[in-house]
């Protein structure tokens, strides 16, 4: 059931004021979330085996493949993803069952009241009652998403998880996280424990060398990419190595390549978690299974898929920094049967420029458009003077649906559209076309 937002009592309402606790300066740091849970009665305490993810691209398919085989194994699942792409309740998914609204309100109304006004961060206090509600509701392993960074994350309060995952990282959030790839990865690499299992994905020579480096200095053996497992494959299906070991299955159901990635990472996690029986049949099960809107999503109705002719497509996807690009680039090369106009809209925090750089020799066409209802939003006519500089043919669009419009009419034949660039413009897009 969705809220009332004119109700006071509930979930949007509440989270509005929430909003507004937020500090007047941004200090990363664990203090307020550590004290608004022992206020709570330390949840943090009290949960299920825990699966404590880090990393820039990657996490929340990782988390859903991984979801997706231990439900198909019998198991029942707690996730906590962020952010959300239509509604709040999608970052918190207790025993497989996205939180329904009632129950959503009461913990937020509670969450607000045990605070008593005190300056906190939106993610610090919907993390803390994330907590309480994984803590209450009984299942048998918990899927957690870190939000920003790692090591001052609200969710690096766990102090003894079953695993920990660094997915790759790459540079997003530098005026938080530092302005180096190694400063990034430092940050990341502090969700790792001593004596905790930490399944490595991909990354670059800095970010591994500082990865190493965190776990010998914590106690934590690694299970890296290229090193203790590997995977590779295509549309006919999907090899996992694990030592000397390879194993076969079908391909994920996730489109992209880096989705071969991290449907592997998801295994490679899964052999590591002890206490977990998962078969061969469980994991094809999963991988075929598995859903993660907005990422290289197909839409196939809603108004603006109604605007296009025959022949026409409209993709979808959220990624929004330099690794992102690279991932749409890998993508635009397997799609050479159609050529590639995009629409884009991006916050003023990120960088447009890095982002379109990889994938810009596939474009044909492109539009911008400002994302709606965010204040952070480049306008059109910013974005189009990005994409201008990389010598795009870029016209600014006053929304997306005009934005469609303009390139079906400037095209010569049809094409494949994919919206990007924002996470928030794919959840606007999700609401009304999904």
């Amino acid at each position: 059931m969705a809220a009332d937002a004119k109700d006071p009592r509930s979930s949007d309402a509440i989270l509005a004021r929430l909003m507004a606790l937020h500090p007047k300066k941004i200090d990363l740091t664990l203090g307020r979330t550590v004290d608004l849970l022992d206020k709570l009665g330390r949840p943090q305490d009290r949960l299920p085996p825990v699966v404590h993810v880090a990393g820039t691209n990657g996490k929340g398919s990782l988390i859903a493949f991984m979801r997706a085989i231990l439900e198909a194994a019998g198991y029942r699942v707690h996730c906590y993803t962020s952010p959300h792409l239509v509604r709040f309740n999608e970052r918190i998914r207790l025993a497989g069952e996205l939180i329904p609204e009632t129950q959503l309100s009461q913990l937020l109304g509670y969450c607000e009241i045990v605070n008593e006004g005190r300056p906190i961060t939106f993610f610090e206090i919907t993390t803390a009652a994330a907590f309480r509600a994984f803590a209450e509701t009984p299942a048998d392993i918990l899927l957690l998403e870190c939000g920003l960074g790692g090591r001052y994350d609200s969710t690096n309060v766990v102090d003894r998880p079953a695993l920990t995952a660094i997915t790759p990282v790459s540079m997003d959030h530098m005026q938080f996280l530092g302005e180096t790839l190694a400063e990034i990865a430092g940050e990341k690499a502090a969700i790792q424990k001593a004596g905790v299992p930490s399944i490595i994905g991909e990354q670059s020579s800095d970010a591994a060398d500082v990865i190493a480096q965190y776990a010998a200095a914590a106690g934590a053996p690694l299970h890296r990419y290229g090193a203790e497992w590997g995977v590779s494959g295509g549309t006919e299906g999907l090899r996992v190595r694990s030592g000397a070991t390879i194993r076969q299955f079908p391909a994920p159901s996730l489109q992209g390549a880096h989705q071969l990635h991290n449907a592997g990472m998801a295994i490679a996690c899964l052999e590591k978690l002890d206490g977990f029986d998962v078969g061969d049949a469980a994991i094809a099960e999963g991988l075929t299974n598995a859903t993660w809107p907005g990422r290289l999503q197909r839409l196939r109705q809603g108004p603006l898929v109604e605007l296009l002719p025959k022949g026409w497509e409209l993709w979808l996807d959220g990624g929004h920094n330099a690794a992102a690009g690279e991932v749409l680039a890998a993508a635009a090369r397997d799609w050479e049967d159609k050529p590639l106009d995009l629409i884009f809209g991006m916050l003023n925090t990120k960088e447009l420029s890095a982002f379109l750089r990889p994938v810009a020799p596939a474009i044909r066409a492109c539009a911008s458009v400002a994302i709606p209802g965010e204040e952070a939003s480049l306008s059109a006519e910013e974005a189009a003077q990005a994409a201008r500089a990389l010598l795009l043919r870029a016209r600014p669009s006053e929304d997306v649906a005009a934005a469609i419009r303009n390139l079906v009419n400037d095209a010569e034949r049809p094409g494949r559209i994919l919206i990007c660039g924002s996470l928030y413009l794919a959840g606007f897009i999700l609401a009304q076309n999904a």
